[in-house]
This record gives C-alpha cells, structure tokens and sequence, in this order.
C-alpha cells in the first residue's frame, strides 16, 4: 500500500516510522520541509514539496491521512484537497477534530464523491513503540482502503483499532476518551496530593505509586507513567501547578450538557484544569473580600500590592 500522509509533527511523525516499518509506503508532506527531508533520509519516506506533488504520487483510489491540528489548518487542506482528488479517494483525519465538523466536512466530501474517513487517535508519543488505539468512523468500504495502515499503525494486526461506526463516530468515541482521561488523571493527582499532605507519615508518594500498579484496582497505564515520573521527582518543585485543555474535554463536558446526560467527574476535572490556568483567580478574590465584608476576615495582599 502506498498513502499519503500530511503533517509530520511529533505524532504524524512518528506514525510515519510505525507505517515504514510495517512496510507501507509514505509519501509525506510538511509545512516545512526539513522535516520531511530529515524523515525522507532516516526512513526511506518519499518527500513531497507540496500537497499537489503528494496527491501526484499516489495510484487511484488514493489515500491521503491527515495528522494536522483541528481548525483552520484542516479546513484549508480539505478545500486545496478537492481540486486535487477524484471520485473514489479516500480523506483520513486522524487529528482531535470536533464530530460535528467531522460530519460537515464528509458531507462537503461525499458531495464530490469522496470518501471521509475519522480515525480517533490516542497513544500519544508513545505510540512509535506501542502502537496507537484508533476508532475509526466511515463507511466499510472506505475504511476497508485504509485497513492495510490501521493494522499497522494499531498495537497488533487484530487488536487496538476498530470501525467503530458511522463517519462522526470516531472523533466522537475520541472526544468522549478524552473526557475520560481528564477524570481519570483529576482523581490519581486529588488522591496523591491526599497523601502528600498528611507529612506525619512521611509516605514516599514513588513507593506508593510503584505499589499500586502491581495486582491493584487503580492500575492502568496512567498510573505507569505517574510512577515513572515520581520516581525522577517526587517533590516536582520545577514542575508549575498550571495544566492545559486541549478542547476535546470541553467538547464532552458540552455534548453531556447538550444530551441530558450527567458527567460531573469529567466537567468537574475540566474546571479544575481551568482553575490551575487562572480562571478562579478573580472569584477566589471576590470571596476573600466577602468574608471580610461580613466577618472581618484578614484578607491576604498579593506581593505587588504589599509594595
């Protein structure tokens, strides 16, 4: 199998190794191009200048995957990919694109008879060595063109990526794991932050987590990673209390909104990730000098204002 692949970063990148060493042939393009030359030497990937000489390397019924961030980015290479392609060609969007610019976007495709194919991809950066676990939405015959990659790209042959539905679906399932995630990781931080704070036990937070992953009910990969990180730093003093959103977390905690549906972990670990990014910043003030309006509360001056 020969496909295109576009967007080389940290991920598109690494799955193009993943793709090489499984015996696919590459045709990459970057926005820059060092990069694909780097990986044109190192992996044999065959480099295009532009997307037009990507497109130009492929067979019909081509195969173009796109691992490029959501938004305009993916919007403006779907518009340049419709002069490019023919009836029968196949759009991957591997990257963490809103389902419903998902659905807008096949619609935009099946309009030109072209195949739209979600591939929900999680794995991260370690995905290279692992293999990544993809939820692939689209019709069975789209997703049977690109089944050659999925197999490669996933853990094993049969395991780690399925055709989970519909084209949507799998930017949905995605969307919906990495709510999941958010919870998941808010309640290992909440629980160590518990035991790191009860200082009359002195309890090595590195041991604890090493304890946990062997035979207990909280093991899982997250924790993996949580241990091998303590195990570098346990006080992770040069680490600032400061956590991002990526969107999707937004997403699911507006589709449970919008369905009816209660998901108060999943919101409550989004706000929390606002909350360590400033956002309760002016209420916790608000509160300080309400408790001093009515109480008389001492109310603590910030180091400027102390100035």
């Amino acid at each position: 199998m020969r496909m295109a692949l576009v967007g080389l970063g940290k991920m598109g990148g690494n799955m193009a190794r993943r793709l090489r060493r499984g015996g696919i042939e590459v045709v990459g393009y970057n926005r820059t191009p060092a990069i694909t030359a780097a990986l044109a030497e190192e992996i044999g990937l065959l480099p295009a200048a532009s997307l037009a000489e990507a497109v130009a390397a492929l067979q019909p019924p081509r195969v173009v995957w796109l691992m490029i961030p959501a938004g305009e980015a993916t919007e403006q290479t779907l518009q340049d990919l419709l002069a490019l392609l023919e009836a029968g060609d196949v759009v991957v969007d591997g990257g963490n694109a809103n389902y419903h610019d998902t659905l807008r976007r096949a619609a935009l495709l099946r309009g030109h008879d072209l195949e739209f194919v979600d591939a929900g991809t999680s794995g991260g950066v370690w995905g290279l060595e692992n293999g990544y676990c993809l939820m692939v939405g689209g019709t069975p015959a789209a997703v049977d063109q690109v089944k050659p990659a999925l197999r490669v790209l996933a853990p094993a042959p049969d395991r780690g990526w399925a055709h989970v539905g519909p084209v949507g679906a799998g930017h949905f399932t995605k969307m919906v794991h990495n709510g999941i995630e958010y919870g998941m990781m808010q309640a290992l931080a909440e629980g160590l932050a518990l035991l790191d704070n009860k200082s009359e036990f002195g309890l090595d937070l590195a041991q604890v987590t090493e304890l946990w992953r062997h035979s207990s009910v909280v093991r899982s990969w997250l924790l993996d990673l949580t241990a091998g990180a303590l195990a570098q730093d346990t006080g992770l003093q040069s680490i600032a209390p400061v956590v991002s959103d990526s969107g999707e977390g937004r997403w699911t905690a507006i589709e449970a909104i919008e369905q009816g549906v209660p998901a108060p972990v999943m919101t409550l670990a989004l706000h929390s990730r606002f909350a360590s990014q400033g956002g309760a910043d002016y209420a916790n003030r608000l509160l300080a000098v309400m408790r001093n309006a009515f109480g008389g509360h001492t109310v603590q001056k910030t180091d400027d204002a102390a100035r």
